[in-house]
């Protein structure tokens, strides 16, 4: 067995439900082991790994995908994120694993549930780390909606056992009273919180960049964002005030209905998809569905994510769209979210690269900067394409623009720089035409899954770096369908091999 074979078993091993949502056969019956024991068994099996990858032939790429892959997991067993994270959206186990059931085929890992819910209400119940009061509360509330509906089809005769567990996990919350208050919401005031936090910065980004310097970052592009505000301000609606812009941002163009949220990301995918030949070579073979949120789910889901489609074509990739409180959420969002999760966003990306021959270990990757910097190069690269429908349209991917950047800010503010929950919020409240709700889900995201959002920026930033470079060396002989094609095809990579890769291709074109 090779080394690039023993990593990916490993990191499958620790996310198995990863392989059902690709596809992957061998793990379907299988859910991580979330005990402490458990953890510390893979920890030292992939420390083994990383050991003897001084020693390998694998090929450079595939060496650094490996390393990174192995010491990502080792950096969260470390952190224990398990321990205080239990309301938001996947990354909390429980909440996490409530929402996909629905999604994926469960029927032969339903006698794992029980298991797995009682192993991570060990891990919040004897853990010195502990939740915010305020997720502890709504972590409740989303367990007990569940357990007051009816059973759902797919609990199938495992419901008893698989209730009584969850009423068991909400139990243990119930029963925390030192959770921790909102002026204290960051890694920095958890044991080991600072050291922590470092090594999550690195492995999110995959760069040497210190929290001190992703928050100017952060605050420098805030800044001149500005600038564009003004300038498509000034041509829709004859103001270059950005207060002014924000204001009506956030109160005039909001959306009638849920199904108008809907129908716009069907519109704009399709336009995309009719677009893209002109600038990719290779389009996936799979298609892209847009679905709402269940109902059930929606109170403690993303606004918007993806999921890519298994490798048997049995369903196509999906573009899940959280419609709550659609009417008081701008429309102006709509197609430049639709463009980074969807088309040519996240299903272009993760498509393609599962379509390829690498290895598994390329193929399915999870590397943050790269995977979430290049949604976040499509939204602008979509403008380029013309895809944007309007200057309302142009003001939605600004204000994404600007969410990311407020990103770099608030998450270092908040795990690195002791800020309060209520810090955070006047931030993006005043930087930003984010709306009250996504605010507030936003800030409590950060604070559940310290260092990803700092990610995105980082990595977009990256991509239009490099092209630029190979656009300025190669001149006419740069051909945009190939850099895309390059990015998309190398799979997941760090971006420092990205760089690698590009500068090999652009010297390979000259």
């Amino acid at each position: 067995m090779s080394l690039a074979d023993e990593m990916f078993q490993a990191s499958m091993d620790w996310s198995p439900l990863a392989s059902t949502m690709y596809g992957l056969p061998g793990w379907d019956d299988k859910l991580e082991d979330l005990s402490v024991e458990g953890e510390q068994a893979l920890r030292a099996r992939i420390a083994d790994i990383l050991r003897r990858a001084g020693t390998s032939d694998e090929d450079p790429v595939t060496l650094a995908v490996i390393r990174h892959q192995g010491e990502s997991i080792v950096t969260r067993i470390d952190a224990r994120l398990i321990e205080h994270t239990v309301a938001t959206g996947l990354s909390a186990p429980v909440n996490g694993l409530l929402m996909l059931a629905s999604q994926l085929d469960m029927s032969q890992r339903l006698d794992k549930f029980a298991r797995y819910i009682q192993q991570a209400g060990e891990r919040v119940k004897n853990s010195d780390r502990r939740p915010l009061r305020r997720h502890l509360q709504a972590a409740t509330t989303r367990l007990e909606r569940f357990l007051a509906a009816p059973t759902q089809e797919w609990e199938g005769d495992f419901s008893t056992e698989i209730r009584s567990a969850i009423a068991g996990f909400r139990d243990v919350l119930t029963s925390i009273e030192d959770g921790r208050g909102d002026d204290r919401p960051g890694l920095c005031w958890l044991p080991d919180g600072e050291q922590n936090y470092l090594k999550l910065v690195r492995d999110n980004t995959t760069t040497s960049h210190t929290p001190d310097e992703l928050h100017r970052l952060g605050l420098d592009l805030v800044a001149s964002l500005r600038e564009e505000y003004a300038e498509i301000g000034s041509r829709l609606w004859g103001t270059s005030d950005v207060p002014e812009i924000f204001h009506r941002l956030r109160t005039e163009l909001l959306w009638n209905n849920e199904d108008e949220m809907i129908a716009s990301a069907v519109e704009a995918i399709a336009r995309s998809e009719a677009e893209a030949p002109k600038w990719f070579g290779r389009m996936p073979k799979v298609g892209c569905q847009v679905r709402a949120v269940d109902e059930a789910e929606r109170e403690t889901a993303g606004i918007a994510f993806y999921l890519p489609a298994p490798l048997d074509g049995s369903r196509p990739g999906t573009y899940w769209l959280n419609p709550l409180g659609a009417t008081q959420r701008s429309r102006t969002l709509s197609e430049a979210t639709a463009f980074h999760e969807a088309v040519p966003g996240h299903h272009y990306q993760l498509s393609i690269a599962a379509e390829t021959d690498m290895h598994n270990i390329r193929r399915f990757a999870f590397i943050v900067a790269y995977l979430e910097g290049w949604g976040l190069y499509t939204e602008r690269l979509a403008d380029e394409m013309g895809l944007y429908s309007s200057d309302e349209q142009r003001l939605g991917m600004l204000g994404l623009d600007a969410m990311r950047a407020g990103r770099l800010v608030v998450d270092t503010g908040l795990h690195a720089f002791g800020w309060t929950r209520q810090q955070a919020v006047d931030y993006l409240r005043e930087n930003t035409v984010m709306p009250e709700p996504e605010i507030n889900a936003e800030i409590d995201r950060y604070i559940e899954m310290p260092g990803q959002a700092l990610a995105y920026m980082v990595g977009r930033l990256e991509i239009q770096r490099l092209r630029a470079e190979a656009e300025e060396k190669l001149g006419d002989r740069f051909d945009v369908k190939a850099f895309h094609d390059l990015v998309v095809g190398s799979g997941a990579v760090p971006l420092p091999v990205l760089g690698d890769l590009v500068t090999a291709w652009t010297a390979a074109s000259a």
